[in-house]
């Protein structure tokens, strides 16, 4: 294990001003504006501004070694949050009672387990895990957060989740078109077309022009998480949550993260990695929880509390797995 060192602390500063400061902005605008805003600045962020940023910023990042590692990180880390949940849920009552934190996950419904599963497997490796990926490590090693989040979290969340969510929800239809996101996702077409043109030259001007939309659509994402969060009504089922994000932003990381360094995956690609599995819960959990009718309420405080959360946990990744 590296030692720790401080190198973080400046950007990691800089990070917390940021995401505080785009989440703050989100926050006091969600309170304010129509209710209906966040769901058009979303449709905004996934058909154009999501896309146009990650061709701009392929153009910047180092593709070559072993970059299709990432894919296969990510789904292992899906999987591992999804064990870990699955041995909690058979063996965690017989402790759960006497814990302070937890829950007795013996007296919960099929729901609650359901969602329970998603918000311990399924990150937000987009909208956070780019800014702060970019924030921490540089655009050099974007493409590394990039594979992880179009090749393993989203086919993951629309994937394996829709699986789960239909075997634990009620609810069986229209789980269909989840499934056609994922051929649709203009996002991993982005990802396509900025691969094959990503070495062809642009005027200056235009390479600026893009570069500088692109991080705008990155400031604008962190505002959209922050109009979401502050429209969460929900903040119950602490116990259940904090056990859910103790497996995906904590126990997958550490576990996974001391894994890749055993086999010798150190250095920056490595942190890029263990970052993506710190995110908290995806909103893709929520989304699935409301089509499948699963746990809402579990759902929601996991989303608010990791979003909070991710303020404590990022100081230990970078401790422990920081160059």
């Amino acid at each position: 294990m590296p030692s720790p060192n401080l190198n973080h602390l400046q950007p990691l500063l800089q990070l917390y001003l940021q995401l505080g400061g785009g989440v703050l902005v989100g926050w006091v605008l969600g309170r304010s504006l129509p209710r209906w805003l966040p769901e058009w600045i979303a449709q905004f962020l996934f058909w154009i501004g999501v896309p146009i940023s990650i061709i701009g910023f392929l153009r910047k990042a180092d593709l070559s070694g072993t970059i299709w590692i990432a894919p296969i990180v990510a789904w292992v880390a899906i999987l591992l949050g999804a064990g870990f949940a699955w041995l909690w849920l058979k063996a965690g009552w017989c402790w759960g009672k006497e814990a302070l934190i937890l829950s007795n996950p013996k007296s919960w419904n099929k729901a609650t387990e359901g969602s329970f599963f998603l918000t311990s497997m399924v990150g937000n490796t987009g909208y956070l895990g780019f800014p702060v990926s970019l924030a921490l490590v540089g655009e050099k090693y974007f493409g590394w957060a990039l594979f992880y989040d179009m090749l393993g979290t989203v086919p993951g969340a629309y994937g394996l989740g829709v699986l789960l969510a239909a075997r634990f929800g009620q609810g069986t239809e229209g789980y269909a078109p989840l499934f056609q996101a994922i051929a649709i996702n203009p996002g991993l077409w982005s990802l396509g077309f900025g691969l094959v043109f990503r070495q062809v030259p642009l005027p200056s001007l235009v390479e600026q022009g893009l570069i500088g939309f692109a991080w705008s659509a990155i400031a604008l994402s962190l505002i959209l998480i922050g109009m979401r969060l502050s429209q969460l009504a929900s903040w119950n089922k602490l116990r259940q949550a904090a056990m859910s994000l103790g497996i995906k932003m904590l126990l997958v990381p550490l576990v996974l993260g001391m894994v890749l360094l055993q086999f010798g995956m150190t250095g920056k690609p490595q942190l890029v990695m263990v970052l993506q599995m710190g995110m908290p819960p995806a909103f893709a959990t929520l989304v699935l929880a409301e089509v499948f009718d699963l746990d809402r309420e579990l759902a929601v405080t996991a989303l608010a509390v990791g979003a909070i959360g991710l303020l404590l946990t990022l100081p230990i990744l970078l401790v422990l797995f920081g160059v």
